[in-house]
């Protein structure tokens, strides 16, 4: 873990034989300076760091300052990416190196959030080179570089990821939107987080009222709609484009019932025109995986005498005149919905 200090690495005071050691990350002339020991507990440390690690292990490992400087020089083998951290290879850092230099920059107790920790978790995340790093409150630690620290109170029990530690996928989405600027990129990050079941409702609800005021706005605009039902950057579109078209607002995600059993869970739905419409994103609905699921929900739908109308996203965006006038016409010959259709409002899940 990273946590896990220099003064953990059980290789105090070793300066002894000098011997020829190369590990992956070295260059094989730059060791010969090393004693055997020294170079396998720094190999050691490298390799669950992805190469990178802090002045203050490398120094306690048993590089000398002058073995550093030489390392650190210009055209010598390690470079400076942050203050007190090296890169112990050449070239552009990766993803990896990146993450783990900034946990080190910031110290022990510290929480990779935001966007680089929504990567990590495999969620939607906003274009961004900087990393958010959450660290104690009292910590006196500046942002550098591609690193943004933020010193907090609420500091949140991490997610270990390999030698890194993440913020919980709510927190990171509410601390990535927080710096967004758009509505759709807000609903975008937010509603993936939930659609992919990664974080609950509830959940950024917590955040919203805990969190700090500043960049709450957007934030507190995307979150009424995914209450509302809302579980899509698509869906979000959908509805912006029926309240702009002044269409009697649906219900969103209803799950439809018939009999006590469930039929299907459906975009938007009109009970008083028995009318159902499904955002066909290719994102959810159109993989190879769910294509047969979304047929079958259609026919069990029609089958109970609902009337389904589908557009894709880019239906929605670019030929909203189209969609419109469709369910308008839809709306005004639709019949009420059978009376053995019973509507539920979408889980806060």
């Amino acid at each position: 873990m990273v946590r896990a200090g220099a003064d953990q690495l059980g290789i105090d005071g070793i300066r002894n034989r000098k011997e020829h050691v190369v590990g992956t990350c070295w260059h094989s002339a730059d060791v010969t300076d090393l004693t055997k020991l020294t170079a396998v507990a720094l190999k050691r440390v490298l390799s669950s760091q992805h190469g990178v690690i802090s002045r203050r292990q490398a120094l306690t490992a048993g590089l000398t300052r002058a073995m550093l400087e030489r390392r650190t020089r210009r055209g010598g083998p390690w470079q400076r990416i942050l203050p007190g951290v090296y890169l112990t290879v050449t070239g552009t850092p990766t993803t990896d190196q990146r993450d783990m230099a900034a946990m080190l920059f910031a110290g022990p107790g510290s929480v990779i959030t935001a966007s680089a920790a929504l990567r990590r978790h495999g969620l939607r995340a906003p274009d961004t080179k900087t990393i958010d790093v959450l660290v104690p409150a009292r910590r006196k630690r500046r942002s550098a570089s591609f690193v943004r620290i933020h010193r907090t109170t609420r500091l949140p029990a991490a997610y270990a990821s390999g030698s890194l530690e993440l913020a919980a996928p709510a927190r990171a989405v509410a601390d990535a939107v927080r710096g967004l600027t758009t509505l759709p990129e807000v609903r975008a990050v937010m509603a993936d987080a939930v659609q992919r079941g990664r974080c609950k409702v509830a959940q950024l609800t917590e955040e919203l009222a805990d969190g700090p005021v500043w960049g709450s706005a957007l934030f507190r605009l995307a979150l009424a709609e995914i209450t509302g039902g809302i579980r899509s950057a698509a869906e979000g579109d959908f509805r912006a484009l029926v309240i702009r078209a002044g269409l009697p607002i649906p219900m969103f995600n209803a799950q439809l019932h018939s009999g006590g059993v469930l039929i299907a869970v459906t975009d938007a739905w009109w009970p008083d025109a028995g009318l159902a419409v499904e955002v066909d994103s290719r994102e959810w609905h159109l993989s190879p995986a769910d294509w047969e699921r979304t047929t079958r929900r259609h026919a069990r739908m029609s089958a109970c005498g609902i009337m389904v109308l589908h557009f894709s996203p880019r239906q929605i965006r670019f030929e909203s005149a189209m969609v419109v006038a469709t369910i308008r016409a839809a709306l005004s010959i639709g019949r009420r919905a059978p009376a053995r259709i019973r509507a539920l409002p979408a889980s806060a899940d």
